[in-house]
């Protein structure tokens, strides 16, 4: 797990990321653009398949709101039902992000659209291909 956790902060310093909380393994960081996200989130896909890992990735993007010092809100649930849906070792985008990467050069592969628990509405989701 240190080795897995160093990586990831790793990781996150590289693009910018800023680490919000952890648990167990998973991780919750907030980015200035979901590019560098998006980045990050392939980076750290990459780089525990050298330690015999798999990682699920969920990005989403919106208005987070501070409480008591840490980030929450309905984006962050989001995100977080985006990564349940994801498979092992594929970083998965809702939507919103999709539109907001235009004329990045990432590659986005259509995953149909879903509803996300305790979320309204139904989302299309993505998962990242090329970089």
């Amino acid at each position: 797990m240190e080795a897995h956790h160093t990586l990831v902060r790793g990781e996150l310093a590289r693009w910018r990321g800023r680490e919000i909380d952890t648990a167990g393994d998973g991780f919750l960081a907030t980015f200035d653009g979901p590019g560098r996200a998006i980045r990050c989130a392939c980076a750290i896909r990459d780089g525990v398949r050298e330690l015999s890992l798999e990682i699920r990735a969920g990005l989403h993007s919106g208005e987070c709101e501070i409480i008591g010092g840490k980030v929450g809100g309905i984006a962050v649930h989001t995100a977080a039902r985006v990564a349940a849906r994801a498979a092992p070792g594929e970083v998965l985008v809702s939507g919103t992000v999709r539109g907001l990467i235009a004329g990045s050069g990432i590659e986005l592969e259509d995953r149909g659209i879903h509803t996300l628990k305790g979320i309204p509405g139904e989302w299309r989701l993505l998962a990242v291909g090329r970089l």
